[in-house]
């Protein structure tokens, strides 16, 4: 019998979520590997049926909002707080760095809040967030993602609970002890803080 674990990972996989090769990860780091979870996300029933198994672990915890990193994250803050029936609010990159609540989104003290993100590696992105949200005084009641590429360590350096749908071991290296580096394999920039085409041959 498939565990729910297998389940995900034939899924990622079938609808191409993985790739191998030579990338930058958004935390800077390199990777033979990379997770792409838009191959998820612009399937809006298989986004549905994601969410769903969030919504089954936080549902108890009375959540009163749900929020979420752009751009990933708040597609999920979305349909999760749709689920939920709560507000939705998307924690944007501030000018200076960090994010921020911009557009007239806001929180109440001690409001109940379920922070949502896609792809989980260094936590920099949910660490912003929770940045974000301290000003407001709310309860975070956890942090709940998609994937996590650090084989669950990650997910320990959290203030609050945070729970991964799956988690993998993902090997990642500092740019200048990269053995992908080293070799010469050409270097791809995906993700949301510097996408780009291949760079050729690193120096």
């Amino acid at each position: 019998m498939m565990t729910e674990d297998t389940e995900l990972l034939a899924l990622f996989e079938r609808l191409g979520v993985v790739s191998k090769g030579h990338f930058v990860l958004t935390s800077g780091r390199h990777s033979d590997e990379y997770w792409e979870k838009f191959r998820l996300l612009e399937w809006p029933r298989v986004t549905e049926q994601l969410c769903e198994k969030i919504v089954a672990r936080y549902k108890p915890e009375g959540i009163e909002a749900v929020a979420g990193p752009t751009t990933g994250g708040a597609l999920l803050a979305q349909e999760v707080a749709r689920q939920l029936g709560t507000r939705c609010l998307v924690v944007e990159p501030a000018a200076g760095g960090g994010r921020e609540l911009r557009r007239g989104f806001t929180l109440r003290p001690g409001e109940r809040v379920l922070v949502v993100d896609d792809v989980l590696t260094t936590g920099l992105s949910l660490h912003e967030t929770l940045q974000a949200l301290e000003a407001y005084e709310p309860t975070v009641v956890g942090l709940a993602v998609l994937l996590d590429r650090s084989g669950g360590q990650a997910t320990r350096q959290f203030p609050v609970p945070c729970q991964a749908l799956l988690t993998v071991a993902a090997q990642t290296y500092e740019p200048g002890a990269c053995p992908l580096c080293a070799q010469g394999v050409p270097l791809t920039k995906p993700g949301s803080r510097g996408r780009g085409a291949p760079e050729g041959r690193p120096s």
